[in-house]
Formats: C-alpha cells, sequence, structure tokens
C-alpha cells in the first residue's frame, strides 16, 4: 500500500539524513580510513561516505512511500556495498557472466543476481498485474544498473538521477513522492561529488538508481513501464558506449 508522503517532505527529509549520515561517517566511520578512501579517475583521494548516506537517504524516503521500494533500494545498496569492499578490475555485464560460467563468483554476480531480485520483489509488491509487476522489476533492477554505468566521472551518476526523476514531479501521488525523494538524496551529495571531496560508489550509484526506478513504476502505467524497461536493457546490451558517452561528457 502506498503512503501519501507529500513532495516537498520527502525531498526535505532526504537532504537532511544524506547531509547527517555523510558528516557521521566522516567523523566516526568504522575501520581504518582506507576502507573509507579511493582514488578517483584523476588520481585524486575522496572519501566514499556520501555513498552509504545517499543509500540509507533515498531507501528511507522510498520507505515512507512504499515498503517494498525501500527495500529494493537499501538492497541495491548493499549489494554496491559488497562490491565497494570486495570488487575486482573487471567491468560490464559479459565479463562477471563470463567468470560465472567459469565458476567464479564475482562481486559483479553477486550485483546482478542480488539487485534483479530486489527489483522483481520489489515489482511485484507496487503492480498488480503479472506483466506489469515483470516490467517494474526490469525498470528497478536495470534504472539501478545504468545509474551505475554513468558513475565514471564526477557528479555523472548524481545529475543523470537529478535529470531523469525531474519529470517525476510533475506527478502527484507516489511517484511525484519517490521522485522527489530520490532528488533530495541526490541533490545532498552532487555538490561534494562535482567539488571531488567524495564520491558515491557503487553504494550509492545502484541505491539512486533503484530508487529512480522505483519512482518511475510507481508514476507509470503498462506502456510506460514497457518504454522504460526497453531504455534500460538496451542501456545495459551497450554498456560500454554508454559508459564512453558520459565519461566524454
Amino acid at each position: 500500500m502506498f503512503v501519501r508522503a507529500g513532495r516537498r517532505s520527502s525531498f526535505a527529509v532526504a537532504v537532511g539524513v544524506t547531509r547527517a549520515g555523510t558528516g557521521l561517517l566522516r567523523k566516526a566511520a568504522p575501520g581504518t580510513r582506507a576502507r573509507w578512501e579511493r582514488k578517483n579517475y584523476a588520481g585524486r583521494t575522496v572519501g566514499l561516505y556520501a555513498g552509504p548516506a545517499a543509500a540509507v537517504a533515498a531507501a528511507a524516503g522510498a520507505a515512507r512511500v512504499h515498503p517494498g521500494a525501500g527495500a529494493a533500494v537499501l538492497a541495491a545498496g548493499v549489494c554496491g556495498a559488497y562490491d565497494d569492499v570486495a570488487g575486482d578490475h573487471r567491468r560490464g555485464l559479459r565479463a562477471h557472466l563470463g567468470a560465472l560460467r567459469d565458476g567464479e563468483v564475482t562481486s559483479g554476480a553477486v550485483k546482478l543476481f542480488g539487485i534483479s531480485a530486489a527489483g522483481l520483489a520489489a515489482g511485484a509488491l507496487l503492480k498488480e498485474r503479472p506483466l506489469d509487476k515483470l516490467l517494474a522489476g526490469v525498470v528497478i533492477a536495470g534504472a539501478a544498473h545504468f545509474v551505475n554505468l554513468v558513475d565514471v566521472r564526477p557528479g555523472r551518476a548524481a545529475g543523470a538521477v537529478l535529470a531523469l526523476a525531474a519529470p517525476g514531479l510533475l506527478r502527484k501521488g507516489p511517484g511525484g513522492e519517490l521522485a522527489a525523494a530520490t532528488m533530495g538524496a541526490a541533490a545532498a551529495v552532487l555538490p561534494d561529488d562535482l567539488g571531488e571531496r567524495m564520491m558515491i560508489g557503487d553504494t550509492g550509484a545502484h541505491a539512486l538508481g533503484a530508487a529512480l526506478g522505483a519512482a518511475m513504476v510507481a508514476g507509470n502505467r503498462r506502456a510506460g513501464l514497457l518504454a522504460h524497461a526497453v531504455a534500460v536493457v538496451a542501456a545495459a546490451a551497450h554498456g560500454d558506449r554508454v559508459t564512453a558517452w558520459a565519461r566524454a561528457l
């Protein structure tokens, strides 16, 4: 069951939770500092604090509207966190599926099946008809993958989420509220991401993408679901081109 949360409230809560979580992790992150630092594309040392904070904020914001959506966003963030910690050099679905055929379960394979399962479960809860449930699952999982594909330079992922979620604000009801929560989390991390002080990592990218997908699902009927499903499947099939396009922007 969808719960009315309000677009302004959803946006504000997501911004506040993301900023508070980022600040808390920066001051008292568990483990060593090295665990929370990475080298970005330019070789600069940046923190990963914003990723988990954005994931929790997006999941909390989505859960205020629909528990199933919140669970899918949180699961996507957890799968992304596993890849941030245990990931290897391989990128792209082909590489990870190839390793799986050889009997090796990579972090990418864990993400693929984990996020797909979470997306399908959420789709089953968000929609009523069997085909709509399937399409909804594809959209949620595919959107999570798409946002991760474009997370190759500062601000690309958060910027894509803001741009793609913005039309959802025009919709009344749960679609608009989910879009607002997604945008709040993305807007909160964008300044530090662009300033190369932090990166959102796979944790933030997958969670924000799943939240974006959930907003699309809540705001569309079958025709819209089909169009979005085709788009995310096409993006996954041409992942290298999508990544190259995002890198060139």
